[in-house]
């Protein structure tokens, strides 16, 4: 372990003092939380923000490495990514000592020390560990594994979340056999888990059951970022089709991801060539594609084949530039097979636009529902694909009025159901802290 000297020469900010009560004088008692994770991550900036303004829980986020921050190439995506949002602002965080970076995460990447020495910081709380509890984002790699350890070892509660479901790919029955005992041992280390929807609640029950309890803390973004950066690109509609030279009085169906074998553009290319009236015939609506990656030169021969001039390749688009085609679109797309959630729906759905996913997609229990927001159909399914967005865009009133049941639904799930959330778990496991 690094000693406290080293630790603090990464760090962006000061750790946490111990405390009992919040900061407007109140005597409840305050939790002073620790966060382990291997990065910044766009999605959870956001949420990490919101959670350092509840005045009884005083944040420190733990980072693995910084190669967000410094920018990357995604793998992916195929292309250098350099986030356009704020990663780091509004929260505590520090920087742990590196032994191993590599620009991504894997197992053993990255590779940091003194993440005890962090935990228990006895310059800051007189040999006693400085936190109440700690989270950890997954469990799969050196860096969580050793968090969850050091947290046992100091007597810190550990809340743990992650994506996990149980449609694994396919595994040799020994492997399953070797999973079933790491986790009958990881449940004697975890005081309870932050399930993010439905499928990931069913995977810690089958493998926990009911020795360790869950409470739901939804994989949500920033609700009021996506909804605002989409209302306000609708005045540029007529500019944004202009530029991509689109008649408006034709609908647009959107896909906005990797361009990677498991998102399956090529199923919607297939689909969409399935809603040609004729032979030869373009279909009425068009098809834009936002998103760079290795199928990327594939997936434009295959729409070249179809002889139709109205799929369109946009490239990768930052976060910021993407509401303005939610927005734009008649109907989003996200075929993907083996999906663990799916985060860019939550998004769409900010801008009132109804989704069409594959049931591979895990976000789908908690979000789709068929006929009323959009629809779910049997991954793979090319024919069963075409006829959703066939349901979709048979009439603009139609599509108009599933949009506006897709931004209902998400505006329930939201960050301020995960602060209810960690709240709720902070308070059994925190001795007098109040959820």
């Amino acid at each position: 372990m690094g000693p406290h000297n080293s630790l603090m020469a990464d760090a962006h900010t000061s750790l946490p003092h111990a405390g009992l009560s919040p900061s407007n004088g109140s005597s409840r008692r305050r939790a002073r939380l620790a966060y382990l994770v291997s990065h910044p991550i766009q999605y959870q900036a956001p949420l990490l923000r919101r959670i350092a303004q509840e005045q009884d829980i005083d944040l420190t986020v733990f980072f693995g490495s910084d190669f967000s921050v410094r920018g990357y190439k995604d793998e992916g995506f195929g292309v250098g990514v350099k986030w356009d949002v704020p990663l780091l602002d509004g929260y505590k965080h520090v920087f742990l000592p590196r032994l191993r970076d590599g620009n991504r995460v894997g197992f053993a990447m990255p590779l940091n020390r003194g993440i005890l020495g962090a935990l228990r910081n006895p310059a800051l709380a007189g040999g006693q560990p400085a936190f109440d509890a700690l989270w950890v984002h997954g469990y799969a790699t050196v860096n969580a594994l050793h968090g969850i350890l050091a947290g046992n070892l100091l007597g810190i509660p550990v809340l743990l979340r992650a994506e996990s479901w149980l449609r694994d790919r396919s595994r040799s029955n020994l492997k399953l056999r070797a999973k079933e005992l790491f986790f009958s041992t990881l449940a004697s280390l975890v005081d309870a888990v932050l399930p993010i929807g439905t499928l990931n609640s069913e995977y810690w029950t089958h493998y926990f059951g009911a020795s360790v309890p869950q409470f739901l803390m939804p994989y949500a973004v920033d609700n009021n970022y996506f909804a605002a950066r989409a209302a306000a690109a609708r005045d540029d509609h007529a500019e944004l089709r202009t530029q991509l030279g689109l008649d408006p009085a034709r609908p647009v169906i959107l896909f906005a991801s990797k361009l990677q074998p498991r998102k399956h553009c090529d199923h919607l290319i297939s689909a969409y060539a399935h809603l040609s009236p004729a032979p030869g015939v373009e279909p009425h609506p068009y098809l834009l594609i936002v998103g760079d990656g290795e199928e990327r030169a594939a997936l434009q021969t295959q729409a070249a084949e179809t002889g139709f001039s109205s799929i369109r390749f946009l490239g990768f688009r930052n976060q910021s530039e993407l509401p303005a085609f939610f927005s734009l679109a008649s109907v989003f797309v996200l075929p993907s097979r083996h999906e663990p959630w799916g985060l860019i729906v939550n998004e769409v759905m900010n801008a009132a636009t109804p989704c069409v996913v594959s049931d591979d997609v895990g976000c789908a229990p908690d979000l789709i529902e068929n006929g009323r927001n959009g629809y779910i159909y049997p991954v793979g399914d090319v024919k069963g694909l075409a006829n959703a967005l066939r349901h979709v865009l048979k009439s603009s009133l139609t599509g108009q009025s599933m949009g506006v049941n897709a931004l209902e639904r998400i505006q329930s799930w939201s960050f301020e159901e995960d602060i209810r959330g960690l709240r709720a778990a902070l308070e059994s496991v925190v001795p007098g802290f109040v959820g």
